[in-house]
């Protein structure tokens, strides 16, 4: 991570370079049975899907960063059980979490740019419902990490069966 001074004379971080395709482990290169020439496509072909693979990776992070961080408050995910439940107004919302009407509708902001919820406002009610996404990225996304730990907690208890196995052989000997 770099610094960069600001006009204030602050620090201001900025992200480093972009990463290649070959750091997420994408290999573009098509291999031919005696052409080297032919083992990479054009750099035109290169440049433009690691752009396009380079966004997707960025698109799919702010995605995740967003909805996490709407789902990280108490409130806002009692908002979306209670959206579950029943469409609702700002002003039930209020009633329902006892704060005020700019509370909620904060609230309900950061919900909304995240895409879990969305707003109507008909006359002077805003009427609040679920969005459409469904957090099936979010869902896949904590599932991998779910079967790395379990796949890490079975090895873990391999090791302890094991251990507890020469123990109980080494207290066999022992005893001898």
């Amino acid at each position: 991570m770099t610094a960069q001074h600001g006009s204030a004379g602050r620090h201001r971080h900025v992200r480093p370079a972009t990463r290649s395709i070959k750091d997420f482990g994408v290999d573009l290169g098509v291999k031919a049975a005696g052409n080297a020439a032919s083992t990479r496509p054009p750099l035109a072909c290169r440049q433009s899907v690691r752009y396009i693979l380079n966004r997707m990776v960025q698109y799919t992070r702010a995605r995740l960063d967003a909805s996490f961080a709407a789902l990280s408050d108490a409130t806002r995910r009692g908002v979306l059980e209670q959206l579950g439940r029943a469409d609702a107004s700002i002003t039930d919302l209020a009633e329902k979490f006892h704060m005020t009407l700019t509370g909620v509708k904060k609230h309900v902001g950061v919900l909304e740019q995240a895409g879990l919820v969305t707003t109507e406002k008909v006359g002077r009610v805003r009427t609040c419902k679920l969005g459409l996404r469904r957090l099936e990225e979010e869902t896949a996304w904590i599932e991998r990490y779910r079967q790395l730990w379990a796949s890490r907690f079975d090895e873990l208890d391999k090791v302890v069966e094991e251990l507890k196995r020469k123990e109980k052989v080494d207290g066999r000997k022992k005893r001898k």
